[in-house]
């Protein structure tokens, strides 16, 4: 699909591939690494999306008259509900129960991953960034319209692309994820690991350590490999690790041995792999990405249970890494109250919705405006869970 309007030509194209890194990269803000064009070419490349799961890719470009990539949106067609992480089987279930076809459906985010981030991705600078932004919008409504789709769905945008997708008329559905924040104010960000354990009260302190320290005392040691860093033995390593959890949670292993070493090679410092040893062997491992001031958790996975390792390697790793590099927040993803005693603060997230159907627009507009009366209250109670000595405000 392809239009002109407003001076702009509109494209919606079957690969990221279309474009060119440099350009796509130009737009993405703060060296955002899943939304960088290796990453997302990487997932075509290795079959990670495609026919085989259900994410056909439809990105969205926009171009200016002189022909120059000022604005794009990550978009994909959807055949199920899965790797989303914002549920909606239901909808699906009771658009079918009244006669419907729920798929296929738009959405537009990142594969399997549930990390905040840009979805409305604009050329910095623009004067008409508000402009191109209603554009990228009108393109998904129009292409789904065109095409019977009966929904779209904007997951984990950024605050950023609030304002253009309330103005246009989309509804708002709220979650919640667990992120720590590195300090503000007066003190400056932590020094250091133990600064920011001073803060906790005394007794979820002495638990905490209490965790670190049976790690050590278990023979366990961490290493800390950037991407470009894992050598061929490392990679085929990690790869038992990952798919060893979906064995155990019955799960799809979607990405492959090769895509985390294209990726890790292309992303470099951008990609972070946490090895466990123990007795000379590898027995697990996490794996996160970084952008310019977020760090990201994505993966876990071992061979051997140990008490705490997964808190370690997961977790303490990340604040420490985040807390060394000047990082602003570390989000470790979905879900998770457990990680509430551990300093991560319940944290909103947002996804937008465009239903075509009137009446079922009507029907999850009202069921949305309760959920996120629940969620509030959810959060509130959460809040007043955390270690600290005196509850923190992000």
């Amino acid at each position: 699909m392809s239009s002109s309007t407003r001076g702009y030509r509109v494209d919606v194209l079957d690969t990221v591939e279309a474009l060119a890194a440099d350009a796509w990269n130009a737009l993405v803000p703060d060296a955002d690494p899943f939304l960088d064009h290796a990453f997302l070419s990487a997932l075509e490349r290795h079959g990670a999306v495609g026919d085989r799961y259900g994410w056909l890719p439809r990105f969205v470009s926009v171009r200016d008259a002189g022909g120059t990539l000022v604005g794009a949106m990550p978009m994909y067609e959807k055949d199920n509900s899965y790797g989303e992480f914002v549920f909606d089987w239901s909808w699906a279930d009771a658009y079918a129960r009244a006669g419907g076809r729920y798929y296929p459906k738009l959405v537009v985010g990142i594969p399997y991953t549930p990390a905040t981030g840009p979805r409305l991705l604009v050329r910095p600078e623009l004067a008409d960034a508000d402009q191109v932004r209603r554009l990228l919008i009108e393109a998904a409504i129009e292409f789904a319209s065109g095409r019977g789709m009966s929904s779209i769905h904007w997951l984990f945008p950024h605050e950023g692309d609030i304002g253009a997708m309330w103005r246009a008329g989309l509804d708002w559905r709220l979650g919640t994820q667990f992120h720590w924040f590195n300090r503000f104010g007066e003190q400056g960000a932590y020094r250091d690991f133990d600064d920011y354990l001073a803060g906790f009260s005394s007794e979820k302190r002495k638990k905490l350590r209490r965790e670190r320290r049976r790690v050590a005392e278990q023979g366990i040691v961490l290493k800390r490999l950037a991407g470009h860093e894992v050598d061929a033995d490392g990679w085929r390593t990690w790869q038992r690790f990952y798919e060893s959890t979906f064995d155990r949670k019955s799960g799809i292993p979607t990405f492959s041995e090769s895509f985390f070493r294209e990726v890790g090679a292309k992303l470099r410092e951008r990609m972070l792999l946490v090895f466990a040893e123990h007795d000379g062997r590898t027995v697990a491992g996490s794996l996160m990405y970084r952008g310019d001031k977020v760090l990201y958790g994505r993966h876990w996975g071992c061979e051997e249970e140990f008490h705490s390792l997964h808190f370690e390697a997961c977790y303490y790793q990340g604040i420490e890494y985040a807390i060394e590099h000047g990082l602003t927040a570390f989000e470790p993803g979905a879900q998770g109250e457990h990680k509430i005693q551990r300093g991560f603060q319940p944290t909103s997230t947002w996804s937008a919705h465009w239903l075509a159907d009137p009446g079922f627009d009507r029907a999850v507009r009202r069921f949305l405006a309760h959920e996120r009366r629940l969620v509030a209250e959810y959060q509130a109670d959460l809040t007043g869970r955390l270690p600290f000595k005196a509850t923190e405000s992000t």
